[in-house]
């Protein structure tokens, strides 16, 4: 059979996007010839997905094509996160957990450190907890004196999160003690931030209905920035983080009113 243009799969410009960073993410890098010439489009047009990438702040453009951004946070799936500086996660949710009284009205954020102050609620009472990740419904259903609500929603198979409309008219009809909330990225300039449109949206909604909101996040993912904003960083009533905080950010943070707890 001959090959000819014809034959070639024709696909969006969004997925060629998301092939060209899936290379950039497995090589760090990625060439504009190379995809030019893979894709049968032209070069100006790679260099266009390579600036719309570069915008989002994925990649960072160099001489004939583009380099991975390591400071991009991108989607990961709760499974690896809960790999990853686990032990400083269970402490972080730990105090989280010794902040909430009996009685309280909670909102509990999906996540893998959001999960571990599920895990120290055992002797709290009459507690009211409204979550979007079916994980840490899960782990509450089982106590008798944790009233457990869902947001309700779309999985996001990923992270076993819910997102969606329903859920964020849902939040619109309560107001709550407290919230917390967790991180993908934290930039002192932006805020905190997550890969997810979906998310940041309920996120937003669970922002608006929370008394004291309150942030948790190990130093890793100070300086980082993803694609879809949740908080500006003077939104925040309380940040429990660890030791590794950037002294500048502890500094401003505290400047804009922020109430920075250390837990080692």
């Amino acid at each position: 059979m001959c090959i000819t243009e014809s034959n070639i799969k024709k696909i969006t410009a969004k997925q060629r996007r998301e092939e060209i960073l899936a290379h950039i993410r497995t090589h760090n890098k990625g060439d504009v010839n190379k995809f030019a010439q893979k894709y049968k489009v032209s070069t100006v047009t790679i260099r266009n997905d390579l600036n719309y990438l570069e915008k989002k702040g994925c990649v960072t453009r160099c001489y004939g094509g583009a380099l991975l951004n390591d400071l991009f946070t991108f989607d990961q799936a709760l499974n690896d996160k809960k790999k990853i500086n686990s032990n400083i996660k269970a402490r972080l949710g730990a105090y989280a957990a010794s902040l909430i009284n009996h009685g309280d009205t909670v909102i509990l954020d999906s996540g893998s450190t959001t999960e571990q102050i599920a895990y120290h609620l055992q002797d709290k009472r009459q507690l009211t907890i409204m979550t979007n990740g079916i994980n840490i419904a899960y782990q509450l259903a089982s106590q008798p004196d944790i009233d457990v609500m869902v947001t309700g929603g779309t999985i996001r198979k990923k992270s076993y999160s819910l997102h969606g409309s329903n859920g964020e008219e849902l939040l619109t009809g309560f107001r709550f003690n407290k919230l917390f909330i967790g991180v993908d990225g934290f930039d002192i300039n932006t805020g905190i931030t997550t890969p997810h449109q979906g998310e940041a949206d309920i996120n937003r909604k669970m922002v608006e209905a929370a008394q004291t909101i309150i942030a948790l996040t190990d130093s890793s993912k100070f300086g980082r920035q993803s694609f879809c904003l949740i908080a500006r960083p003077e939104q925040l009533n309380i940040l429990i983080t660890d030791s590794g905080i950037p002294p500048h950010y502890h500094t401003e943070l505290i400047q804009m009113g922020v109430d920075v707890r250390i837990i080692d």
